[in-house]
């Protein structure tokens, strides 16, 4: 098999250092900020000459935790509740022959002068903390969106759930996350095949453990810690 190799040219720094809870596509949750920071060797300014007059970026990067030694024909997206199968190509499944992930982001301003810049201050980001990036490229509007074109089993924006955050604990939670981490709770990061209304699940965001049960189409937050 004709194999290539590809450099990592940045990491992504963002409030999810495990896989659980991330948004399952970029721009879910708009609130999110995460920054860009590219390795030593592609920190040029001048490589960044003209970003900053794109409104949003294209990243290209690796599910780094999900590379398999054997790719598979079928997953079970979670939009259809993880228990119908669908071609992996038809899906944007992480378990892929090649674990390349693709996100639109919000690019919100671009740090020139940063001890590690210059350096992407993003929003909508949809990475765990670390992810090695391959690419960055910019949204043309002109050639990007296609408004009218068809969605397959994905064509509609994925509902979102009320969240009980009692104040007290919510207070816990930096002034600056606490939206965009009512939003991630919002669109229920449970696997679809889960539903034990005791459970606790236990989501790792911003230096804090959050607590949560759902039940009766509800997250209730139960303890930050």
């Amino acid at each position: 098999m004709e194999r290539h190799s590809v450099k990592v040219i940045a990491r992504i720094q963002s409030d999810f250092p495990a896989k659980f809870g991330i948004p399952r596509q970029s721009g879910l949750v708009p609130e999110l900020r995460a920054r860009v920071v590219f390795e030593p060797e592609y920190r040029d300014p001048a490589a960044f000459r003209g970003i900053d007059g794109f409104s949003r970026l294209w990243l290209i990067w690796q599910f780094s935790e999900s590379v398999l030694d054997e790719w598979r024909p079928t997953v079970r997206p979670p939009r259809l509740g993880g228990n119908t199968r669908m071609g992996v190509f038809a899906t944007r499944s992480p378990f892929r022959p090649n674990p390349l992930g693709l996100s639109c982001v919000v690019l919100e301003a671009v740090e020139w002068h940063a001890p590690d810049g210059p350096a992407l201050l993003v929003s909508g980001a949809d990475l765990m903390d670390g992810t090695p990036i391959y690419d960055v490229k910019p949204y043309a509007p002109y050639a990007d969106a296609f408004p009218d074109a068809r969605g397959g089993f994905a064509n509609t924006r994925p509902d979102v759930v009320p969240v009980d955050f009692p104040p007290e604990l919510l207070a816990r939670v930096e002034e600056d996350k606490r939206a965009a981490l009512l939003g991630v709770l919002a669109h229920d990061p449970r696997p679809s095949y889960q539903d034990d209304p005791e459970r606790v699940y236990g989501m790792a965001f911003g230096g804090h453990e959050i607590k949560f049960r759902a039940a009766d189409g509800r997250i209730t937050v139960v303890a930050v810690e």
